[in-house]
């Protein structure tokens, strides 16, 4: 028997599937980007206009080549920037009697895998994480024999919306005590 969830925003949906059965319990959760034509539509109409502009001061005002090279560099770079993303989903399996799996997709089909024991996880950190550009939530996992927290989305951002049901299955899974929700 499999429940199944979701919850969608501009940028990522979010996908709980809960599988319970007789043998084994899985809990996973997706986090996954969302793709926008509208948006593609936008950003390749610009460069072909930036490249279509630096073409036409090159023939008709005997402009130098460097205009045009560094047209087609900069159009090249907005779609690169703006359209290429290089992870389509990450995922978190809970195994509440064996561990923990982290998996990030990645477009070009490479998929990273990191399995972590449940006897290992120490501590469950759901951290406010502020930049001079912006402010996102972050879960990550304190770690036995790690220097470091282990990130539980190390390429995504997802709202907190989406790292709460994540955060109190864990504290579920490894039998650590909610504490206290934050504000959304």
């Amino acid at each position: 028997m499999a429940a199944e969830s979701c919850v969608a925003n501009a940028k990522y949906t979010y996908i709980h599937d809960n599988h319970k059965g007789s043998l084994e319990t899985l809990d996973s959760h997706h986090v996954v980007v969302r793709k926008s034509s509208a948006k593609a539509f936008i950003v390749y109409l610009s460069a072909l206009l930036l490249t279509t502009t630096a073409f036409s001061l090159f023939l008709l005002q005997d402009g130098s080549i460097h205009v045009l090279l560094w047209s087609l560099f900069l159009s090249a770079f907005l779609v690169k920037q703006f359209i290429w993303k290089p992870v389509e989903k990450e995922s978190i399996i809970i195994m509440p009697a064996f561990g923990v799996q982290l998996e990030t997709h990645y477009s070009r089909g490479r998929i990273i895998h990191r399995f972590i024991p449940i006897e290992k996880i120490l501590k469950l950190v759901l951290n406010e994480c502020v930049t001079p550009v912006t402010c996102y939530w972050n879960l990550s996992l304190i770690v036995r024999e790690e220097e470091e927290l282990v990130l539980v989305f190390k390429e995504l951002h997802p709202p907190v919306k989406m790292l709460i049901p994540i955060w109190k299955a864990l504290c579920a899974a490894t039998d650590n005590p909610v504490t206290q929700v934050p504000s959304r």
